[in-house]
């Protein structure tokens, strides 16, 4: 006869991650990182139980949210979770959170619904006691991750089957600070496998200084950043219906200086490769050393642009208009069958409210001629002063001069050094090759609004964050150490309130000096930043994967716009594989059983040749699809998480949640049922094997503790640590 729930509990254990919604995997299936963790006694029967307890039995979570207040330093984080039961049974056990890493917790407190409840602070050793114990009674490799991290564990109140609990934990931390960067750290990722997203989740940073906050960085997150006066900032990242699969991640610094510059760095030994990363804000204030420029407006306003668009159109040149600081200059340009300028030369900026009623009456007819538009335009510009072309279009050239090359060619001729072109392209019937290769030719980017996008908007964002340039041309100077391949390349100008986030790779690490040249109103600046190291640091394993996404979002675009070039391909290729950044030319990888191997590489790079070697279209939503895409990649300031899909040429999509991994930042392909490390070379390396949840397994984690985010992915994994290769198989 069946007993009742409460009663009938079996002496084993369920593990559910609960960090943003709970659950439990195979014992081949890794959970995620970093994570709060509840370990909860399942129903038993009495004497046996007629039905079978499966381990996907789960706690959910309905919401997360974390709200931290750092001062000078000190970070006070609270956290508050919301745990449903959607099991039959009472569920009871123990809560545990393990420290982010570099954590120094100096205080916590604890509530379930409330009311207080005791908890206790574990170090290292005996959280890795706790850890393995798990572990081996689940044999589920997941919290090995957590090793060498300290613990808060508390007892959890039984949630009764259909109720909820409200888990409340508050903690204290000194955050650690290295070359003058302050680093704040939350686990954030311990749902990417759950069997439910999350319903919310939302982490709201607020920070406030003595001195001056210059950078504010996050490498993990799109987080939105309000700065409330030199000294006070708020940053904030939310989401719904989502399963986190990333660390929260957040870098700050303070400074007096009027510009600001930090280094980011990783090295390994191994593979001699070094990445760096250079951080450089100025002040947010723009009347302190803003520099004079003009800016020149090219509209389309062709029978295409009729109804909203050209209402939107309208109105962002009005937005821009009004933000001209008032030693600023500009043109206006709107075009069709002909062209048709506000006035001859440029106009102060004392007169934008006349330009704005000129603008008000354009209306949409006619065709697109943009070669006329763009050199009436270049036209007005003056050496003397950096200037900002922006050019908004729905559609392709179909009046005069249509031939793209012919078009490309003309505007190179007539753009001087002075110009910064930044092209929007309104909808899917733009040229994309040539959007894209003109502001790749003239310093500038590319943006796309598709059906449906507010355009007024957009362009108003866009020129708010280059409203106020303090540094143009700039230039980095690494010192005694050779940085190559550096992102992006030609740097950016630099805007008051923005930052210059620039990263590179090196081969010989050691101390230097940087510097920074640029134009400050036309003299010449130099900032100098003394007793930078570039080494190996803890924590810094996303640096690598950020640069090659970059790079390779760098290759594409070069491939897309000047067609296929094997060495270009053959990189794209070797940093695919390495970083597990999976790309419509090197979609292969998730289809590709050997790719590990030299025959299998080689085999991918003539896959993608081929697919470099057919034209792309230039126009449609595909196009626009990929070159946004694309544009992303070259300018991406978080590495982000895993793909779930890749967009190929067609437009369709294939899946990679099942292939790929990142683990320790490092990439993992599942490749026969092996976890694999990218790194890995099946036909040159050798392996020493270990047997699943041995003693042996447990020393080698002792002796060498960077294999354990691996080691957590499952009971057969491969993976590099010091240039040797580990394997772990299951016992037979």
């Amino acid at each position: 006869m069946r007993q009742p729930l409460v009663s009938r509990f079996q002496p084993y254990r369920l593990l559910l991650v609960a960090l943003l919604g709970a659950l439990v995997l195979p014992l081949s299936a890794p959970l995620a990182s970093n994570a709060q963790v509840i370990v909860v006694d399942p129903p038993t029967c009495d004497p046996v139980c007629a039905e079978p307890v499966f381990l996907g039995d789960r706690l959910d979570i309905r919401s997360h949210r974390v709200d931290v207040a750092i001062r000078d330093g000190v970070a006070e984080t609270r956290v508050e979770q919301v745990f449903f039961n959607p099991n039959d049974w009472v569920a009871e056990g123990v809560y545990l959170f393990p420290v982010p890493q570099g954590a120094a917790v100096a205080e916590f407190t604890m509530w379930v619904d409330g009311e207080p409840v005791a908890a206790e602070l574990l170090d290292a050793g005996a959280a890795r006691r706790t850890y393995e114990e798990i572990v081996r009674s689940l044999r589920d490799p997941a919290l090995l991750e957590y090793v060498d991290r300290d613990l808060i564990r508390a007892s959890v109140f039984p949630i009764p089957p259909g109720d909820e609990r409200r888990i409340e934990l508050a903690y204290g931390e000194v955050l650690s600070t290295e070359g003058g960067l302050s680093r704040y750290r939350y686990g954030l990722d311990s749902d990417a496998f759950s069997s439910q997203p999350l319903e919310s989740v939302s982490i709201r940073v607020e920070i406030e200084s003595a001195q001056p906050i210059r950078a504010i960085y996050s490498p993990s997150h799109d987080v939105s950043i309000e700065r409330n006066g030199e000294r006070s900032a708020i940053v904030g990242w939310e989401d719904s219906d989502v399963r986190p699969d990333a660390d929260f991640d957040l870098y700050f610094s303070a400074s007096p200086d009027p510009l600001g510059a930090h280094l980011v760095s990783s090295f390994d030994p191994a593979t001699g490769e070094g990445h760096v990363m250079l951080l450089a804000a100025p002040g947010i204030d723009p009347a302190a050393e803003t520099i004079a420029k003009d800016v020149v407006l090219v509209l389309d306003t062709s029978g295409s642009m009729e109804g909203e668009k050209i209402v939107q159109a309208r109105t962002a040149l009005r937005s821009v208009l009004e933000q001209l600081a008032p030693e600023d200059r500009f043109a206006v340009v709107e075009f069709s069958t002909g062209a048709r300028l506000y006035a001859r030369g440029l106009s102060p900026a004392a007169e934008a409210d006349e330009a704005i009623r000129w603008v008000d009456r354009l209306e949409a007819v006619g065709g697109t001629d943009i070669n006329l538009a763009l050199l009436e335009g270049l036209a007005t510009v003056e050496p003397e002063r950096p200037t900002m072309l922006i050019f908004l279009t729905d559609g392709l050239p179909t009046e005069g001069e249509t031939d793209i090359p012919d078009i490309m060619e003309n505007v190179g001729e007539n753009t001087p050094d002075n110009v910064r072109l930044f092209a929007f392209g309104v909808g899917d019937d733009v040229d994309t090759l040539l959007l894209d290769g003109l502001a790749d030719a003239h310093h500038g980017r590319s943006f796309y609004v598709r059906p449906g996008q507010p355009l007024d908007e957009t362009v108003s964002a866009f020129y708010g964050s280059i409203s106020a340039p303090v540094l143009t041309d700039p230039e980095i100077d690494w010192g005694g150490v050779a940085v190559e391949d550096v992102s992006p390349a030609p740097l950016p100008d630099l805007f008051a309130g923005a930052q210059l986030v620039a990263l590179g790779r090196y081969d010989d690490p050691g101390e230097t000096t940087i510097k920074l040249t640029g134009e400050v109103n036309g003299e010449l600046r130099t900032f100098t930043f003394p007793d930078q190291r570039l080494s190996a640091l803890p924590g810094n394993d996303w640096l690598p994967r950020l640069w090659a996404t970059r790079r390779i979002g760098h290759l594409l675009n070069q491939i897309r716009l000047h067609g296929e070039n094997p060495e270009l391909v053959d990189a794209v290729v070797d940093l695919s594989v390495r970083y597990g950044i999976v790309t419509p030319y090197t979609s292969y990888l998730l289809t590709e059983e050997d790719i590990l191997s030299r025959e299998g590489r080689d085999r991918a790079v003539e896959q993608a040749r081929e697919v470099a070697a057919v034209p792309v279209p230039a126009s449609g939503g595909v196009a626009v699809e990929r070159a946004q895409a694309i544009g992303k990649m070259a300018v991406a300031d978080a590495s982000g998480p895993m793909p779930t899909a890749v967009a190929m040429a067609d437009g369709s999509s294939v899946e990679t949640d099942d292939r790929l991994r990142l683990a320790g930042g490092n990439a993992f392909l599942l490749s026969d049922g092996v976890w694999t490390d990218t790194r890995f070379e099946g036909d040159a390396m050798e392996t020493e094997r270990v047997v699943f949840l041995s003693d042996e397994y447990f020393a080698l984690l002792d002796r060498l503790p960077e294999l354990a985010p691996a080691f957590a992915l499952g009971d057969r994994v491969i993976a590099i640590a010091g240039g040797a290769a580990y394997e772990v198989r299951p016992a037979r």
